[in-house]
């Protein structure tokens, strides 16, 4: 996992001389985005255009045919009418750069790229309308769809062995279950993680497989808008969580993130898989596991988080975005428990655009 010492911190004179130097543009306005383990900037040069230069962190810049089939996967679902970011060519050619920087812990390298910027809203920052979150599902289903399609030589990468962030992954937390010590979060944690063993690990064979983004949030999509009250999808971000999975991963994940800033966190479901499944129907298997899966991205998220903070205390407020209503959310799903909440997610699914 990236660290403190991983993490990129150019300055403004960095950017724009790298900016230049790789793209011949001259740099007028810059401005830092937020990113959690790598470092972003807006960048609009005097020459026209929007950009973001995404700098990669160095412990992350050594998987470069990762980052490759990341970046063949934008501009492969651009092609194809889904609004990813695409990369733009150096001045030689190249989609991306690996580049030595001095960012306070001696020379590194870090993987840098220049991606089209996207306008827009994050859906973070809006009243989600059932609408919206059907969108939403119905967008994750389709991604997922399309990337079945992708053909490349080095696909293979995206098997991600112990990648942490991949719901296949949810047994490697044991290991860093002790940042949660003293909370008493902790016992839900702990029971979410038998019932996967016990609920999900024999029902892996039965789910359909799948490219997953793996990271479909609220700040990673972003919406503009559509008439006078309505928004459409205007943008996917951040495909640094790209891995082989299953179609189910990608919808838990989904739902997950559409909750945490819901003021109604149960009725998320329902909007989310109607959409999802207009698109893509789940099997028994899958839906059977649904409920599940969303409370180990719930532990994923809080677990990971609070080890990161460990690593970067000075960005506590940003990792942390998630586990503020996280571990609320959590405890409530696992209160109300399996059936029911599964009830209210598959009802409200399929009534939903019923007169």
């Amino acid at each position: 996992m990236p660290t403190k010492e991983s993490k990129p911190n150019l300055s403004h004179s960095q950017v724009t001389e790298t900016v230049k130097r790789l793209y011949g543009l001259t740099a007028s306005v810059i401005r830092p985005l937020p990113s959690y383990d790598d470092q972003n900037f807006y960048v609009a040069p005097s020459e026209g255009g929007e950009y973001v230069l995404k700098v990669m962190n160095s412990a992350d810049s050594h998987n470069i045919t990762v980052i490759e089939l990341q970046t063949h996967a934008m501009n492969f679902l651009n092609q194809r009418g889904l609004p990813a970011q695409t990369a733009l060519p150096t001045l030689t050619g190249q989609l991306m750069s690996l580049e030595e920087f001095d960012c306070g812990f001696g020379l590194q390298k870090y993987l840098v790229r220049l991606l089209t910027y996207l306008p827009g809203t994050t859906v973070a920052k809006i009243t989600c309308s059932p609408q919206i979150l059907y969108d939403v599902g119905k967008m994750a289903a389709t991604l997922d769809t399309v990337l079945l399609q992708m053909e490349h030589p080095n696909i293979s990468v995206l098997q991600r062995e112990d990648f942490i962030w991949n719901l296949a992954s949810v047994p490697l937390l044991k290991q860093y279950i002790h940042v949660m010590d003293g909370d008493p979060v902790q016992t839900v944690v702990k029971a979410v993680l038998e019932q996967y063993q016990i609920q999900v690990v024999p029902k892996l064979p039965l789910f359909r497989k799948c490219i997953n983004h793996g990271d479909f949030n609220d700040h990673n999509l972003l919406v503009k808008p559509n008439g006078p009250t309505k928004y459409k999808i205007s943008g996917i971000l951040d495909f640094g969580d790209m891995s082989c999975g299953y179609f189910i991963f990608e919808l838990a994940i989904t739902i997950m993130y559409m909750m945490i800033e819901n003021p109604n966190p149960v009725d998320v479901g329902g909007p989310v898989v109607a959409g999802w499944e207009s698109v893509f129907p789940l099997n028994e298997a899958e839906r059977d596991s649904l409920y599940l899966l969303v409370l180990c991205r719930f532990c994923q998220s809080l677990v990971l988080a609070r080890h990161a903070v460990t690593q970067q205390p000075e960005n506590e407020e940003y990792l942390m975005i998630t586990s503020k209503t996280g571990v609320r959310h959590l405890c409530h799903l696992w209160e109300l428990g399996k059936e029911e909440v599964e009830r209210k997610w598959f009802q409200n699914a399929a009534q939903f655009g019923q007169p």
